[in-house]
């Protein structure tokens, strides 16, 4: 089991920024930022490896940054120049295995964080 733990979430002005961090229990191997706003789907958003290998949706690239402390188990997304758009529930997944933007082959989640972006 991996028990996840997410904080950071807050309301901020569109052009502004916030961090979220997420601390497991124990270490997995890939760690993730999903995001899932009122009415749609649940999207990656970005994702690390222990090894420090990373990927972003298209629609942060350039803007959100993930990071990770290996010694805290903890997986950091540092999100900048904010849109209205990025608005949703985020949430941080673990896996033991190699990361991918598929759902289902998270096992571990965190109970959400909410980032509000207003105009």
């Amino acid at each position: 089991q991996v028990q996840l733990v997410e904080s950071g979430g807050g309301s901020v002005q569109a052009g502004g920024s916030l961090r979220l961090s997420c601390t497991a229990a124990t270490a997995a191997y890939c760690m993730a930022w999903f995001r899932q706003a009122p009415g749609k789907k649940r999207e990656g958003v970005a994702r690390i490896t222990r090894d420090g290998i990373t990927n972003y949706a298209d629609s942060v690239k350039g803007r959100f940054t993930i990071s990770q402390d290996n010694a805290k188990n903890t997986v950091y997304l540092e999100m900048n120049s904010l849109k209205p758009e990025d608005t949703a529930m985020y949430y941080c997944a673990a896996r033991h295995d190699g990361c991918t933007w598929s759902i289902g082959y998270y096992s571990y989640w965190g109970q959400g964080t909410q980032v509000t972006v207003s105009s």
